[in-house]
């Protein structure tokens, strides 16, 4: 285990560099159940973004001040490659863009270049659920997130066995810190990366939920369609985290991927 750049990283197995990157309000120990098939063949990087899990909160979130906490903190590991899940996933092709001697390759799971909808880009929730779901957060900030978790698995064939397995990690490694929360969500409400697509040259495989309700199967299509080397792989049944609901169909996905010399 190590601690760097005032982020908590914790790693395992041994091989070459892959990254986890979590979603927000989250923390990388939700990637459990992963590790036993990840490690075996690459030395896994759990990454707690600022302000979540045990990492400490950061005086201002924005997807460069993300990715320049994790490149500080995975400092040394030349390549890496990434898998992000929501925001991780996006922190990631952000990496991508900035740094690509760094990062080899991608994973993108359930990931948008834009969470909120706006003029052309209709995948995604409206503002105003947004701005109501903060108003919440600040009047019942336990009760919201757990309501948030239902959200993810809202449409899953798998939902109930994963929504508990979800709620069961949700404070494990304490509460996210409110100001991270607050930050995050604005981080979410202006993330637009649209643009910055293209300059991701690494290979990139985006896995999508066809049952995902945060991040529509149509903002991964769009995304693997806009990404130079992008590859799109849907897994069918899943809502927002398909690694948790169908372990075995996004190792399937993802492995050979990043096995991949």
């Amino acid at each position: 285990m190590r601690d760097a750049s005032d982020v908590h990283v914790e790693s395992i197995g041994a091989g070459p560099s892959l990254v986890l990157l979590h979603g927000f309000a989250m923390h990388s120990g939700l990637f459990a159940p992963l590790l036993p098939a990840l490690s075996a063949n690459h030395r896994v990087h759990l990454v707690d973004l600022p302000g979540h899990g045990r990492s400490p909160p950061f005086p201002s979130y924005t997807v460069d001040t993300l990715v320049d906490a994790v490149h500080r903190a995975i400092d040394g590991e030349v390549p890496v490659d990434v898998l992000g899940w929501s925001l991780g996933g996006a922190v990631a092709l952000a990496w991508g863009a900035k740094h690509p001697a760094r990062v080899r390759r991608i994973v993108a799971v359930a990931t948008t270049p834009a969470f909120v909808a706006r003029s052309g880009w209709p995948h995604a929730m409206l503002a105003e659920t947004l701005s109501r779901f903060g108003d919440e957060l600040r009047v019942a900030y336990e009760a919201t997130l757990k309501r948030f978790l239902t959200l993810q698995v809202q449409g899953s064939e798998e939902g109930r066995a994963t929504l508990a397995a979800m709620r069961a990690q949700l404070f494990e490694r304490g509460r996210p810190s409110p100001d991270a929360l607050e930050g995050t969500l604005r981080l979410l409400d202006q993330l637009d990366l649209r643009d910055d697509v293209a300059r991701v040259r690494q290979a990139v495989r985006v896995v999508s939920g066809d049952r995902d309700t945060l991040v529509p199967l149509g903002a991964g299509t769009w995304l693997a369609n806009a990404l130079p080397h992008g590859s799109l792989s849907v897994i069918a049944g899943a809502g927002h985290a398909p690694f948790l609901s169908h372990a075995r169909e996004f190792l399937a996905a993802a492995q050979p991927f990043l096995d991949a010399r």
